[in-house]
C-alpha cells in the first residue's frame, strides 16, 4: 500500500511519503506525478560563457507569465534525444523582474551528466524547466554559509537585497578548495563588503581563512545565534555546520537549508 501527500502552493513542491514499497517504486510514482501537475517551459540559450574554470552562466529567453522567488529552484533538462528525462535542480540567479532567466551552474565533466552536457550548448539550443520550486527562503538577516556551488540559491537573495537597499547586516562565509573556485567573487564583495569571508580547504593565503567553516570560525566572525543561518553545500558540510550551530547555541528553527 502506498499512500502519496502532495502538496502544490504558492511555486512550492513538497510531498511526504509512507510505502511498504521499494523507494524505487515510489520515487517513480512520484515524478510521474509531478510530471503531470508541473506544467514545463521550453527555454532558448541566448548567452553561455564560464565565470571561473568550471562554472557556467546560462541565460534564456524567460516564457510569458513565468515567475519565482529569489532563492528557488526548477528542475532542468536538455531538449535533444537522450537527454529530455534526465533532469537536474537548479537555482535561478537571476531576479524575478529581470526579462531573462540566468543559472549559474558547476560543471562536472567526470560524471559524464547533464552539466556536462550543458558545457558543449550553444546559443540557441533548448533547455526544459518546470514551474520553480522550494530551495531556500529568507527570513531576515542572519549568517549565510555556503560551500561550493552551494552559494547559487544565494545569489539572487543577495541581488534581491541589494535591490531592495536591504542586504546590510548580513554576513556570508564561503568555502571553496581553492581561490580560483570562488564564484561571483567580485560581486559579493561589491555586494557585503566587509562582511564577506572565503575560506580555503585545500590551499594557504594570507588574505583568507584556512581549513574547513566550524565553530572556531563561526566564532570568529561573532555568530550571533539569535539571527537566522542559512546553510548549502554538501551533504557532509551540512551535517557537520549544523551540528556545530546547535553546539554554538543557535536552535533549530533558525537554520535554513534548501526545502
Amino acid at each position: 500500500m502506498v499512500l502519496l501527500v502532495l502538496v502544490f502552493a504558492s511555486g512550492q513542491r513538497n510531498f511526504s511519503i509512507e510505502s511498504s514499497s521499494p523507494p524505487s517504486i515510489s520515487y517513480i510514482i512520484i515524478n510521474e506525478l509531478i510530471k503531470l501537475k508541473i506544467m514545463e517551459h521550453t527555454i532558448n540559450i541566448q548567452h553561455i560563457e564560464h565565470v571561473n574554470h568550471n562554472v557556467l552562466r546560462i541565460v534564456t529567453d524567460k516564457p510569458k507569465g513565468y515567475d519565482f522567488r529569489p532563492g528557488q529552484a526548477t528542475e532542468l533538462s536538455i531538449k535533444k534525444d537522450g537527454w529530455k528525462d534526465k533532469n537536474r535542480p537548479f537555482t535561478f540567479t537571476s531576479l524575478p523582474e529581470d526579462d531573462r532567466l540566468e543559472f549559474t551552474i558547476k560543471v562536472y565533466p567526470a560524471r559524464d551528466g547533464v552539466t556536462d552536457r550543458l558545457e558543449g550548448l550553444e546559443v540557441g539550443d533548448e533547455l526544459i524547466i518546470s514551474d520553480a520550486w522550494g530551495a531556500i527562503e529568507y527570513k531576515g538577516p542572519g549568517t549565510f554559509i555556503a560551500g561550493g556551488a552551494g552559494i547559487t540559491p544565494f545569489i539572487a537573495i543577495f541581488k534581491d537585497l541589494v535591490y531592495k537597499d536591504e542586504i546590510q547586516d548580513n554576513t556570508l562565509l564561503f568555502s571553496n578548495k581553492k581561490e580560483r573556485d570562488i564564484i561571483y567573487k567580485n560581486n559579493l564583495e561589491a555586494w557585503l563588503g566587509k562582511d564577506v569571508h572565503f575560506v580555503l580547504s585545500e590551499e594557504s593565503k594570507e588574505e583568507y581563512d584556512s581549513g574547513h567553516i566550524d565553530a572556531e570560525i563561526l566564532k570568529k566572525y561573532n555568530l550571533n545565534t539569535a539571527k537566522p543561518v542559512y546553510l548549502c553545500g554538501p551533504p557532509e558540510m551540512e551535517d557537520a555546520i549544523k551540528a556545530d550551530l546547535i553546539k554554538l547555541g543557535v536552535s533549530d528553527d533558525l537554520i535554513v537549508t534548501e526545502a
